[in-house]
């Protein structure tokens, strides 16, 4: 069995590698070639932590495994990420555990690279103007990922709490671009592509506030009661998404479904697209909404990408077991 450390990580994985595991995977889902299995995630009455499961398999890339881990908010004080998350891979022929691979960095990695795969596909190509709301620590990723996809000339963002608002200027600024702090109506009107990242359970943009021809990115509803737009805005977007079953139950989706808005059938996989059995986009007009609830083989995806990097660089440590 093989271990790849937490620590080893950020030598293994460039957003490029994330981008296209995600990416492949995605239109494996489609092909109905890989499958997710369902979701654990538990309060488990200690440290007001969320524990949960998120497993799969990939028959095409031969990916079995789950990821385990959650949210301990308490983290930061211990001088940990709050977000911990391990991901094990199972031999498929035999079942047998063949590596444990440290996933903090890979889940914002994945996150991230699900976003900008959903750029490449349904962003117009002459956008210029980048929107991100929230400033947490997935921001940044957020960002990095995006950039790469669209000549993008500008970043505005808002965020709840505006002294965090130094991470999103900090991060333009590596990248060599101007950041302007807006308010929400702001954002909307001038943003051409919009990456929502929070952990609000309240809607935080409005149908009004988004013009046509934008694409937005719903990153951080991944739990039931989340959300981060007003549910009349999937109405009049064309709604696309990582798994059209969990979107409904968990993510961004789930209000408008839930308010009779939308239903299930009106929902893409974003897999169609790469795959080219979806148009995707068909006007500039068009409003795109990606809604990226987080799947499991996601995780396996990076995570086996990671394990291959480590096995042909000797990195990767190998155990009886």
């Amino acid at each position: 069995m093989w271990i790849v450390p937490e620590a080893a990580i950020a030598d293994l994985m460039t957003e490029e590698a994330s981008f296209a595991a995600v990416e492949s995977v995605f239109a494996a889902m489609s092909r109905g070639d890989a499958v997710n299995f369902p979701v654990i995630r538990e309060a488990i009455g200690h440290a007001d932590a969320l524990y949960g499961f998120k497993s799969g398999f990939d028959r095409a890339g031969l990916n079995l495994g789950l990821k385990s881990g959650g949210y301990w908010p308490g983290n930061m004080d211990k001088g940990l990420t709050n977000h911990q998350s391990s991901v094990f891979l199972f031999d498929a022929d035999t079942g047998q555990c063949r590596a444990v691979v440290g996933g903090n960095l890979l889940t914002a990695l994945r996150t991230a690279a699900a976003s900008a795969v959903s750029i490449r596909h349904l962003a117009r190509p002459d956008v210029k103007v980048l929107g991100m709301i929230g400033a947490g620590h997935q921001s940044a990723f957020q960002m990095r990922a995006a950039v790469k996809q669209r000549d993008f000339e500008k970043v505005i963002g808002w965020n709840l709490h505006p002294e965090m608002l130094s991470r999103l200027a900090d991060t333009a600024s590596e990248l060599g671009l101007p950041f302007e702090a807006v308010d929400l109506d702001q954002l909307g009107a001038q943003a051409d592509v919009i990456i929502s990242i929070t952990s609000s359970f309240d809607p935080i943009l409005m149908d009004a506030q988004v013009r046509p021809g934008t694409h937005i990115a719903c990153m951080g509803t991944d739990t039931i009661g989340k959300q981060e737009v007003e549910p009349r805005l999937l109405a009049r977007a064309q709604v696309f998404t990582d798994e059209i079953a969990q979107s409904v139950i968990l993510g961004e989706a789930q209000h408008a479904v839930k308010d009779g808005l939308i239903t299930a059938q009106a929902i893409s996989e974003l897999g169609a697209v790469i795959d080219g059995t979806h148009p995707g986009r068909t006007s500039d007009d068009d409003i795109t909404l990606f809604d990226g609830t987080g799947v499991g083989l996601q995780d396996l995806a990076v995570a086996s990408a990671a394990l291959e990097l480590a096995i042909q660089r000797g990195t990767a440590i190998e155990v009886d077991f």
